[in-house]
């Protein structure tokens, strides 16, 4: 099994199941998006929810992929800035106890926030203020390692500037870092400069339309791997799903447009495969993307036939969306690890 880095917008999810979209409109966040906010309007949405049940769970479209990958048994490094503060501790421990290699930048910010509200649908709505997560910047990445792997290498005699992306095979990245796009940049040229596999997973279809033909150079030069959900695929390609997934397989080795309950589109080539979905009680659909992805670099890294990935992917979405958040307790991944063995 490989090794594989992520690098996103380290947030801590907070989620609020609300009993319908009036909410939503009150609050002006249309249904379904991800709304960039600041510390005060994140504030002016928790206030107006003080008396709905919260749930918090270190979070990021990333840092989800990585962190199921973990606990599916993966080598697994993530890059991300987080908060000297209570919210940053909780997504430090989430991580190393997930079997995660964190490569974490520090900072005097308060930790980044997703207030995720929950629609009876299981469909999600966040409002994020991403705090110190907006610090991550390309010269994070010139710098050598951590203080702590960098006195283990100069005992083993290895190079004191050792790069954060040595010793990875795959680098996954989430499209919601688009706000910087030279972090972006400077993160692919790196991976591709030590060989590694590059994959995207787009963000939020309103910020794919914000930042579309950047985002299509990018996918275009330095991508491997494309993950899209419909709504993504079309802000993207301006093409319904099985076309969208033709025009981005031009652009890159294998492209992924998942299409909710009907399960995905996986191409490279001339091989297509249509994946299905496995039968579940959905409670809330946040992180499955994220754990579509997981499922599929674990497959990939793995040597898995194309298909399997696909399944593997639809295993970790299906199950993720019988939880709320983007996280699951440790007796089901006991027995997904099961499954993935018999897929």
């Amino acid at each position: 099994m490989k090794k594989i880095l992520g690098m996103g917008n380290a947030l801590v999810d907070i989620m609020i199941p609300v009993e319908n979209d009036n909410i939503l409109e009150l609050l002006s966040l249309p249904k379904g998006s991800m709304q960039l906010v600041d510390i005060e309007r994140s504030n002016t949405v928790l206030s107006a929810l003080k008396d709905y049940q919260k749930s918090h769970s270190a979070g990021g479209s990333a840092a989800n992929t990585i962190h199921a990958l973990a606990m599916l048994g993966a080598q697994a490094g993530y890059i991300g800035v987080v908060g000297e503060d209570e919210l940053g501790g909780f997504f430090v421990r989430d991580l190393i106890q997930a079997g995660v290699d964190p490569h974490l930048i520090h900072s005097q910010q308060e930790t980044g926030r997703a207030v995720a509200l929950v629609t009876p649908d299981s469909e999600r709505t966040f409002a994020t203020f991403l705090g110190a997560a907006i610090e991550l910047a390309a010269e994070h990445l010139e710098s050598s390692i951590s203080d702590d792997e960098l006195q283990n290498a100069d005992s083993k005699g290895q190079n004191a500037k050792l790069n954060l992306f040595s010793g990875y095979a795959y680098f996954h990245i989430e499209g919601y870092l688009v706000q910087n796009h030279a972090l972006i940049l400077r993160a692919v040229e790196m991976a591709k400069e030590h060989g590694l596999i590059v994959s995207i997973d787009m963000a939020s279809y309103n910020v794919v339309e914000a930042n579309r033909d950047f985002l299509l150079s990018v996918i275009t030069k330095y991508v491997d791997i494309v993950f899209a959900n419909e709504d993504e695929a079309r802000a993207l390609t301006g093409l319904e799903p099985e076309s969208a997934l033709h025009e981005l397989s031009k652009r890159t080795k294998i492209a992924v447009v998942k299409t909710g309950s009907s399960g995905s589109l996986v191409k490279s080539g001339e091989e297509q495969h249509a994946i299905g979905v496995i039968k579940v009680e959905p409670i809330d659909t946040t992180g499955a993307g994220d754990l579509y992805a997981a499922g599929f670099l674990y497959g990939l890294s793995g040597g898995m036939p194309l298909q399997k990935c696909g399944e593997l992917g639809a295993l970790l979405a299906g199950n993720v969306i019988e939880f709320m958040g983007s996280k699951m307790p440790s007796d089901r991944w006991e027995k997904i690890r099961k499954q993935v063995k018999s897929i």
